[in-house]
């Protein structure tokens, strides 16, 4: 894979992800160019394609550790173990792709049906419960039910048909990989 193609496909991603760690934009700037350097340099080195994305991103926590290795060193300050560690669990919590992911869910819930977008939204992406739902729509409690639990049965197809997800042991996204070109879930 070309550098130039994972730029265009990652860099607004990384850039986001680097922001939100770091409080310099100049400096976010600075850590994607580093960043997409150490990936044109070693991405021959890639041997699956399949995960270059969690690859690129571990490059990136990889950086931002040592940007704030170098900024302590720089300003003569020794690090915090309890900053070092928040640090580490910011960029553990990050390196799933749960945000990602649920993010695409406003978009897929647009091509549900229209009984079953107004029951996710009003109840899963809103603040009824099932019960409200029942009493919102003059239908039973179970028949609110069956079509939260359909709503959310078709999400599933529709992100699974589009997308293989990755997941830990404990269920947090750690990569995904389109199915298709014409996959539209990382576009949302």
């Amino acid at each position: 894979m070309k550098t130039e193609e994972l730029w265009t496909r990652f860099s607004t991603d990384l850039l986001s992800f680097i922001q939100k760690r770091v409080r310099s934009e100049f400096d976010a700037e600075d850590i994607l160019q580093d960043v997409f350097r150490k990936i044109h340099l070693s991405v021959h080195t890639l041997s699956d394609e399949s995960k270059i994305q969690s690859w690129m991103y571990q490059i990136t926590r990889n950086a931002i550790t040592d940007y704030y290795r170098t900024s302590a060193r720089r300003n003569g300050a020794e690090t915090h173990f309890d900053d070092e560690i928040e640090l580490i669990e910011e960029t553990e919590e990050a390196s799933n792709l749960n945000n990602l992911v649920s993010g695409w869910l406003s978009c897929i819930v647009q091509d549900l049906d229209e009984k079953y977008r107004e029951a996710i939204l009003l109840t899963e992406l809103g603040v009824l419960n099932q019960k409200q739902l029942a009493e919102r729509l003059g239908i039973s409690v179970s028949g609110a039910k069956s079509r939260v639990q359909r709503g959310r049965e078709k999400i599933k197809e529709i992100l699974l048909a589009c997308c293989h997800i990755e997941r830990d042991r404990l269920g947090n996204v750690i990569d995904y990989q389109r199915k298709s070109v014409s996959c539209n879930c990382n576009l949302c």
